[in-house]
């Protein structure tokens, strides 16, 4: 049983998207923004794409999981914590020495990646519009979608991703899934498939190394 119901849950996007606005017309320039320079496919454009996916990562585990979802749930002190060290990792690649990045999308992973971020970025809250009133949609900055548009970029990577910055997604991929059966949000049928997708990255990724800074000292 979920220590709380899907009006609660449902509550939980309306006090957010109450608390934070206009920040969600802000996160969706920064997705935009990160998607143009993914598929520039520059290593300085691939520094920015890191980085601004750290920034999606700590604004949903402080701002969503921290600020507001723990009124219902104890579990999302841990969840914001996960959320955070994602954003870091994805923080320490865009100012480490082996940056990932990106290149302009092309064949079966580019098709993959674009349909997965627009899905996270136009599907998503559509469909939520399509079943609740527009103060309870989940947009990008909350962890569904943030995860879901995180692995459309990651399919654009032009080469391996390193493992661990996959392990916490996945998790959350499946861990939040669940809300399908448990709590009837079918957009979340998109996180689950992103999930299953994200397994492919993982069976290609390479094991991860030290991360260094610029002037060459590992962290």
């Amino acid at each position: 049983m979920l220590p709380f119901s899907r009006a609660e849950f449902f509550a939980v996007f309306a006090s957010y998207n109450s608390a934070v606005w206009p920040a969600q017309v802000l996160l969706y320039v920064l997705a935009l923004g990160i998607v143009a320079l993914a598929m520039r496919g520059r290593r300085p454009g691939g520094r920015a794409v890191s980085a601004g996916l750290g920034l999606l990562w700590i604004w949903t585990g402080v701002v969503y999981h921290w600020w507001q979802f723990t009124a219902v749930n104890r579990l999302a002190w841990a969840f914001g914590a996960l959320f955070v060290i994602q954003g870091g990792l994805f923080v320490a690649h865009g100012v480490g020495r082996r940056p990932l990045e990106f290149g302009r999308p092309r064949g079966g992973t580019g098709w993959v990646g674009g349909l997965l971020v627009a899905y996270a970025l136009i599907v998503y809250p559509l469909l939520g519009l399509a079943g609740h009133p527009t103060q309870e949609v989940p947009f990008l900055g909350v962890p569904c979608p943030t995860t879901i548009f995180t692995f459309g970029l990651l399919f654009w990577a032009v080469r391996p991703v390193p493992r661990h910055l996959l392990l916490i997604p996945l998790a959350w991929a499946f861990v939040g899934s669940t809300a399908v059966f448990l709590l009837g949000v079918p957009e979340d049928v998109g996180l689950l498939v992103a999930g299953l997708l994200g397994l492919l990255l993982l069976r290609s990724s390479v094991p991860g190394r030290p991360v260094e800074s610029p002037s060459g000292a590992s962290r």
